[in-house]
């Protein structure tokens, strides 16, 4: 008895597992910057803001892609998936320090941070590697140890972009509370207080944040800055690992090409028997 295959063309769509790392192929345009793109849109919007200020998508867009690069190339511990950013295109009186969980979706720490006295009153607009400088730096940075000192519990960091912050460490900029850092002290003096260059927190929550960010996690100062914006490293660096959620983000977005599948029907005397799926050949 003959049989009479039928093609109907119909759509296959990939579900993904959760956080592991995927290479991408560079022959290949599969994860290009329209992709790195949506995945950041993905991961940004899935982030629970809660009660506080929204992160601006620009300064998240520029500080993930780092995080994504320094966690391929191993210098970020990958046990703590903790991302910290400081939007110092911000007045000083505005919560400008974003600490966000990435494993959970959730920001742990949203709070004031100081910038340098060399970089400006109520907004940075300067920025150096310099020592005696008493600018902040802009770039990525890898937490490190703690030590006691002046301010109590602070935090060594160690700047990871060449020209921008690498002099970070033996300059002395660490994260560290100080009582300049408060809504008093704004109010007051209509600014927030300034430090030598130190992202310095407020003192009640120094520990808390230190205790979260301390360990090898990404902190990243933002501003935009076309020099370091252009020419950083981390920042520029082409993305080629991207967590395997990023294949669960093609599949949502409506405007993604959809790998197309045969549903070949095999129909006896009439009636469907028996369907298999085969890919297109093209």
């Amino acid at each position: 008895m003959k049989k009479v295959i039928v093609c109907v063309c119909t759509y296959l769509i990939v579900v993904a597992g959760s956080y592991k790392s995927v290479q991408a192929d560079e022959g290949t345009t599969v994860f290009n910057e329209v992709r790195v793109e949506k995945l950041i849109s993905h991961i940004y919007n899935q982030i629970d803001f809660g009660k506080c200020d929204r992160l601006n998508y620009e300064a998240f867009n520029k500080a993930y892609r780092g995080y994504l690069n320094l966690r391929a190339a191993g210098k970020i511990n990958a046990d703590k998936e903790i991302l910290s950013v400081c939007d110092f295109s911000l007045p000083s009186t505005q919560n400008r320090l974003w600490i966000i969980d990435l494993s959970k979706k959730e920001v742990v720490f949203n709070t004031f941070v100081a910038h340098g006295q060399g970089s400006g009153e109520e907004y940075a607009a300067a920025f150096s590697n310099s020592f005696n400088s008493h600018q902040s730096s802009l770039g990525f940075y890898v937490t490190a140890d703690t030590y006691s000192g002046e301010h109590g519990t602070s935090l060594h960091l160690v700047g990871m972009d060449e020209g921008f912050n690498d002099a970070a460490y033996d300059r002395g900029i660490v994260v560290h509370g100080a009582d300049y850092v408060c809504q008093k002290f704004v109010n007051e003096n209509q600014k927030l207080g300034r430090s030598w260059g130190c992202p310095a927190v407020p003192s009640r929550l120094s520990l808390p944040i230190i205790n979260t960010i301390k360990d090898g996690t990404c902190l990243f100062i933002y501003y935009p800055d076309n020099k370091y914006l252009n020419t950083a490293y981390w920042l520029n660096k082409k993305v080629v690992n991207l967590p395997q959620d990023a294949l669960l983000a093609d599949a949502t977005a409506s405007d993604m090409a959809k790998p197309k599948m045969r549903e070949i029907q095999y129909i006896t005397n009439g009636k469907i028997d028996s369907v298999k799926l085969m890919p297109v050949v093209r």
